[in-house]
């Protein structure tokens, strides 16, 4: 029959073992990870030594250029044309501001003196109210207003904003340039032309 002490002995034996098992999966299961990792590490290096190679090849066979297009446009005629468009427009706008103002003003007076006397009390009534409607539209004149400069403005740019880009797309392909960057919006680039003066020949721009 085993004794205690044999009994023990086998016991704690067998608690090796375990962890011996234990330890020799944790072993395995960290190398197979670091299998995965270094996998892992040589496929991103193998990307990037593509992505890296591809973007030589790519500068080697293409032709990159730049642009201003705000310096462009704002040395096209038609722009100054618009420039000028947009001041009277505004002119008009601050113009009728002060109408409106002065309109206030003169039937505020009105309901203000002794001469409300003449009228009945309908016709106050509704003077009131129409001097009521008038403040509120002074209120929100300035958003108003603001809001027509913008579509005024952007109707007149239109047209050159697209001739713009329609003369700078036709630049590039008659000089052979695969890709033109706005300068206004560039921080890194490759090697590049500036094609602005290309481009106000084309336009007959000095």
């Amino acid at each position: 029959m085993p004794t205690l002490s044999w009994i023990r002995a086998m016991t704690c034996l067998g608690n090796l073992g375990l962890s011996r098992q234990i330890i020799i999966k944790s072993i395995l299961t960290k190398q197979r990870k670091q299998k995965a990792i270094m996998k892992k590490i040589v496929a991103i290096v193998l990307v990037a030594t593509t992505l890296s190679l591809g973007g030589n090849k790519l500068q080697a066979q293409s032709k990159f250029g730049f642009i201003s297009l705000s310096e462009m446009i704002s040395d096209m005629p038609e722009y100054k044309k618009a420039d000028s468009s947009m001041k009277d427009y505004q002119s008009a706008l601050n113009q009728n501001f002060e109408d409106m103002k002065s309109e206030f003003n003169e039937k505020d007076s009105l309901l203000s003196s002794k001469d409300t006397v003449k009228y009945t009390r309908a016709q106050l009534e509704i003077k009131r109210k129409q001097l009521g409607e008038l403040y509120l539209k002074l209120q929100g004149y300035q958003q108003q207003a603001g809001q027509l400069y913008q579509q005024k403005q952007q109707d007149l740019m239109a047209p050159i904003q697209k001739k713009a880009t329609d003369v700078v797309q036709t630049v590039a392909k008659e000089n052979g340039y695969t890709y033109v960057f706005l300068k206004d919006a560039l921080l890194v680039s490759p090697p590049a032309d500036d094609i602005l003066p290309l481009v106000k020949k084309k336009l007959g721009l000095k």
